[in-house]
């Protein structure tokens, strides 16, 4: 073999090698000054065990009219409950609200890999916990809200169990185009280099990354205030909320809903914001017209959080949508 081959060979297994050890051996700090989920909860928190875990939750303060429906909501990626702060209440004049924390997200426990029997992070998982909430609470049916990737479970949820769902509420809903790792590389996210490196990776949520993702999701971020940057990352004080994010982005595949769309069968209502730079309303215009039975409302001025930007057009567009059910 000629000498320059030889090089370039050995070069090539050095490379290949520090790829495969170094990872192994990069130090992962601790989290410093971590506590569980109830030592973060706020006084109107609730919490309620749902199969293998603690499932924290909130319920709006105003006494549900007899014969209103339920809503439950449900929040995107990265966010929690806090992000319906803004219509809880306002929604509780229609009926009964709960909102709650999705798993690897606000204050839900956050078991890791070897505590559980079923992955509680994978989107079928989310689906269960869903139903399973709803038994534990005795609602038979309930409209479901469901914001961004929030609005996918939501779905899943109608699509599989249609006698439980009286209505859906999308909220800029991430359903037609798919988040997360490509498919491709999903198998490398659970080799040990990456789940080693993974949560490092994940905290960078708490730093300036993830204030901008949290920018990036108001039409106009000078309305975003320093008490709504603190909701979104409280949760960040969890304990192992990294290693729980990490397990969340290795179970997260986009599930492929757009040609099941046409068989929904509860009415249906899409609203987005005008400005909205993380799911563009065209996306959310074109799902609409998949679903039957369906209307779509454009909030001008707001951007991906609509109920958090523009809270009264949102419970108003809801209020209306309500009338002709």
């Amino acid at each position: 073999m000629p000498f320059r081959l030889k090089i370039s060979l050995a070069l090539f297994l050095a490379i290949i090698l520090s790829a495969l050890l170094v990872p192994l051996f990069v130090p992962v700090p601790p989290l410093q000054n971590t506590v569980t989920e109830k030592d973060l909860a706020d006084a109107d928190s609730q919490f309620i065990d749902i199969d293998e875990i603690t499932v924290h939750y909130k319920s709006s303060s105003n006494p549900p009219p007899e014969g209103s429906p339920t809503f439950i909501l449900l929040h995107g990626f990265g966010a929690n409950l806090f992000t319906w702060h803004e219509v809880m209440d306002e929604l509780g004049v229609y009926g009964r609200v709960i909102a709650f924390d999705r798993p690897a997200f606000g204050l839900t426990e956050r078991i890791m890999r070897g505590e559980w029997r079923e992955n509680p992070y994978t989107s079928q998982a989310q689906v269960k916990i869903v139903l399973g909430l709803m038994d534990a609470l005795d609602i038979d049916k309930a409209i479901l809200i469901g914001h961004s990737a929030g609005g996918a479970i939501a779905t899943q949820v109608a699509l599989e169990h249609p006698e439980r769902v009286q209505g859906l509420v999308l909220v800029s809903p991430a359903i037609l185009q798919g988040g997360g790792a490509p498919a491709w590389a999903k198998p490398l996210l659970y080799t040990p280099q990456m789940n080693r490196l993974g949560p490092l990776i994940m905290r960078q949520v708490s730093g300036e990354p993830g204030l901008n993702f949290i920018k990036s999701a108001w039409n106009n971020p000078e309305n975003l205030s320093e008490a709504t940057i603190q909701g979104y990352q409280k949760p960040l004080q969890a304990n192992n909320w990294d290693k729980a994010l990490w397990e969340y982005s290795k179970a997260n595949r986009w599930v492929r809903l757009e040609s099941q769309l046409p068989n929904t069968k509860v009415p249906t209502l899409v609203i987005s914001g005008a400005g909205d730079k993380i799911v563009p309303p065209t996306q959310s215009e074109k799902l609409a017209g998949l679903i039957p039975d369906s209307q779509f409302v454009l909030a001008d001025s707001c951007g991906h959080v609509v109920q958090e930007e523009c809270p009264v057009p949102f419970v108003e567009t809801i209020a209306s949508w309500l009338v002709g059910q």
